[in-house]
């Protein structure tokens, strides 16, 4: 091979690896503004849609967040935890834990508008995105940029729930292999579960921490006995339907509150105790709860980022549903 040959080898090469790379850090095609000539004003019509129901439900952020991130941790942001049941499979909608999730009705008046103004351009994936970080932002929140261009999944199965998504119950280690399997770190770890600042939890999510920790009719050491005391009196053992909020007090407000209650061992869920497990996350909720959430904000809206990339569908992949409950 000659000098010239080598030389032209080399830079293909190079080449193939900057294209790989570039790829790669494009989110596998994801971009900003990826709606830019195809339907230029999807942002803005999401938004002012979204505003509507916020401005009058701020509560709505929560289970919009939450949303976000049941769908992104199961077969990655597809938009498949949106999908309804059908005579022959049962949606990851219908598991358990996606049974308190609220907020479709906004999806579909979102995505009804954008349909109006461009018929069959806008995932549904991407506009789960958008309204995750825009009801957060409604809320006094961090606001962060979304990199778009995701399609729309067309399976959504029951079962993969169960094994994807982290359960309230899990410890710190179960939760570390669960976040990593997605390509989120312990950081990523600590800092979006955070997200639990804003919302409330029904009482079955934690009640094994008041009466029956161990199955000896005991209750939860690592939780402060006095916040037992309290929570005792709004949840009797088999109550399935009373709402707790996660932030006592601020619950309705994107703050740090969330990692000032885990410090003082009043976290309401066993996945929240269990940041205080593991030396780095110890360190990030003591270093948010001790600083009034001196890097919160700006950690939150990278790790919302880098969450919003996991498994994404791009190109031709998938498709683009008409209707967010339905696969074309």
């Amino acid at each position: 091979m000659g000098i010239r040959q080598k030389l032209l080898s080399f830079l293909f090469s190079q080449l193939i690896l900057v294209l790989m790379v570039s790829n790669h850090s494009n989110a596998m095609g994801l971009k900003l503004g990826y709606y830019h000539k195809t339907c230029p004003n999807a942002e803005t019509i999401i938004s002012k849609t979204t505003y509507r129901f916020i401005s009058r439900a701020p509560t709505l952020a929560a289970p919009l967040l939450r949303m976000h991130f049941h769908d992104c941790f199961v077969r990655g942001c597809d938009g498949s935890v949106l999908l309804n049941s059908t005579k022959t499979n049962i949606s990851e909608k219908d598991a358990i834990p996606n049974q308190s999730l609220r907020g479709y009705h906004v999806i579909d008046a979102v995505k009804s508008a954008v349909e109006e103004a461009c018929p069959g351009v806008v995932s549904c994936a991407d506009i789960l995105a958008l309204v995750a970080r825009d009801s957060v932002s409604m809320i006094h929140g961090p606001y962060w940029k979304v990199p778009l261009g995701r399609r729309d999944g067309r399976v959504s199965i029951l079962n993969e729930v169960f094994a994807e998504l982290p359960a309230p119950f899990a410890n710190i280690t179960q939760l570390k292999q669960m976040f990593a399997a997605k390509g989120l770190n312990t950081k990523d770890l600590a800092v979006l579960s955070g997200g639990h600042t804003i919302g409330t939890s029904h009482c079955i999510g934690f009640t094994n921490r008041l009466y029956n920790f161990t199955g000896k009719g005991d209750t939860d050491p690592s939780m402060d006995p006095k916040y037992i005391v309290k929570l005792k009196q709004k949840c009797k053992p088999r109550d399935t339907t009373t709402l707790v909020e996660m932030d006592p007090g601020s619950f309705k407000t994107f703050d740090e509150a969330y990692y000032t209650l885990v410090a003082k061992r009043r976290g309401l869920l066993q996945s929240d105790s269990a940041l205080l497990d593991d030396p780095k996350t110890k360190a990030y909720v003591i270093l948010q709860a001790s600083t009034h959430g001196s890097t919160f904000a700006k950690d939150f809206a990278e790790s919302m980022v880098k969450m919003g990339q996991v498994g994404v569908l791009t190109g031709n992949q998938g498709e683009i549903r008409k209707h967010c409950a339905l696969v074309n």
